[in-house]
């Protein structure tokens, strides 16, 4: 990636993964066979701050599997690669293997 986008606050970038819209053995699968909608944490921000000023840490990690909404966050795009930018309160889930 030529740009690196740092989320400021407690902002997270996701890369979502995209199910694989055909088997190994050929056949097609309809769209609404997505397991899940999950991605990929690319970055973190710093985290947000309390009343009284202290850091509170993002709830994942760079490199963490997670579940996300079916709609919100915001839509960016880096080298003719999709983003998108999640608050830490919006992740559903951490995904773990």
């Amino acid at each position: 990636m030529a740009k690196r986008l740092i989320p400021t606050f407690n902002r997270i970038l996701v890369e979502k993964i995209v199910p694989p819209s055909k088997t190994s053995a050929g056949i097609l699968l309809p769209e609404k066979t997505s397991q899940l909608n999950s991605g990929k944490v690319i970055a973190v921000g710093p985290g947000s701050r309390d009343k009284s000023g202290n850091l509170i840490p993002p709830s994942v990690k760079e490199g963490d599997h997670v579940l996300l909404p079916e709609y919100g966050g915001s839509q960016i795009k880096l080298d003719d690669k999709e983003f998108h930018l999640f608050r830490d309160e919006d992740i559903l889930g951490i995904l773990h293997d």
